[in-house]
């Protein structure tokens, strides 16, 4: 039998527990070789998908990133996520180091947000031990990064509802009060509004994203500087897109970002029809809690005639929203087939003081 490696050797002979453990201590207790513990410190960090959206996107912050995009798709039971941010960068010499336990730039500077600890060295590490594949994609010194990340949901998990947009409410002491799924929508929100003075982050798929980085870049590159950079690598990350001269070689400067798109998309981005994303904290709306009303609460029938009436601090049970929800995404099925609009959407409603707002998102068919 070959072994590549000592440890593979001893791993053979005497089994794997021999790794794992550096002292026994006696009595059952154990002294754990730092290679185990981290492991098992990475798969506490790390449960969900929305656990690595989040140490992506402290670790863009850590960086000094101003502007951060993500892009989500998900094929069948992957999720892919790749994040292009406008940060310190990471030079080449560091692209595979910087996922390996204990590495990291901020020798001295640790900090502590409400997801707590940030700066061991153990983020990336930990989202490549739970991933299938995590890698750097594009990056350089002052450059900024592109980073790519797949899982399997088998393995890692995520929120079943993935398209509900969360609510905000401020409530009477004045703290900001989050309703909805904690899914990758509501995490991606909770840190733009906790980091909304050092950076801007736009969340879409990657065709969205892709249009909000070649929008990007014509709007902070001059045409003349578009139109003799001959090498995209040369600039920043978040603007090799907007120096594309055609489709063929938008789509493959895409796809070296980790950026998957046809040809056909790349035009339509190309041609100005797919709009580039609104920042995310654009789309936040802080809704004030309306007053509290004692009054026992009438029966169904009563109380859907009384809303008619008189909308003030009207209350609608979860269950009822979830159904006329529904309802709604039913009713503009017709709608988007007769307008080639993306269909199975997840309505946002919300119920304010004196209405009912009602938002569809609409993406029109690629």
């Amino acid at each position: 039998m070959k072994h590549d490696s000592l440890e593979s050797f001893i791993e053979d002979v005497c089994g794997e527990s021999h790794l794992r453990v550096e002292t026994d201590l006696g009595d059952g207790f154990v002294r754990l070789r730092s290679a185990e513990a981290e492991r098992r410190q990475a798969a506490h960090d790390i449960r969900s998908t929305e656990d690595i959206v989040i140490e992506m996107l402290r670790n863009a912050r850590d960086a000094h990133a101003r502007s951060i995009f993500l892009a989500v798709t998900r094929e069948d039971r992957r999720r892919k996520l790749v994040m292009i941010d406008d940060g310190d960068g990471v030079p080449p010499s560091m692209h595979e180091r910087i996922f390996e336990p204990r590495v990291t730039s901020k020798l001295d500077t640790m900090s502590m947000d409400k997801w707590g600890v940030h700066g061991r060295g153990m983020a990336l590490y930990s989202i490549a031990v739970n991933s299938e594949s995590a890698y750097v994609a594009a990056s350089d010194s002052g450059k900024g990064s592109s980073l790519y990340v797949e899982t399997n949901l088998d393995k890692v998990g995520e929120k079943t509802d993935q398209s509900s947009f969360p609510t905000f409410e401020r409530n009477e002491s004045g703290n900001v009060v989050v309703r909805g799924p904690k899914n990758i929508l509501r995490t991606a929100c909770e840190f733009a509004i906790e980091s909304r003075t050092s950076c801007t982050v736009y969340l879409g798929s990657a065709t969205d994203v892709a249009a909000t980085l070649y929008a990007f870049g014509l709007a902070s590159l001059t045409s003349s500087a578009r139109a003799f950079c001959k090498e995209p690598s040369r600039l920043p990350v978040s603007k090799r897109l907007s120096v594309c001269a055609d489709p063929a070689s938008f789509a493959q400067e895409a796809a070296r970002l980790g950026l998957e798109l046809s040809e056909r998309s790349a035009r339509r981005i190309m041609d100005g029809e797919i709009a580039p994303l609104s920042p995310l904290i654009d789309r936040i709306r802080i809704e004030a809690v309306p007053e509290p009303d004692n009054t026992p609460t009438p029966p169904r029938n009563v109380r859907d005639r009384a809303a008619a009436q008189d909308a003030r601090g009207l209350k609608i049970a979860t269950e009822d929203l979830e159904i006329f929800s529904k309802r709604v995404a039913a009713a503009f099925e017709d709608v988007a087939r007769d307008y080639y609009l993306e269909s199975g959407v997840s309505p946002e409603v919300r119920v304010g003081k004196d209405c009912i707002r009602i938002t569809i998102p609409i993406a029109k068919l690629r």
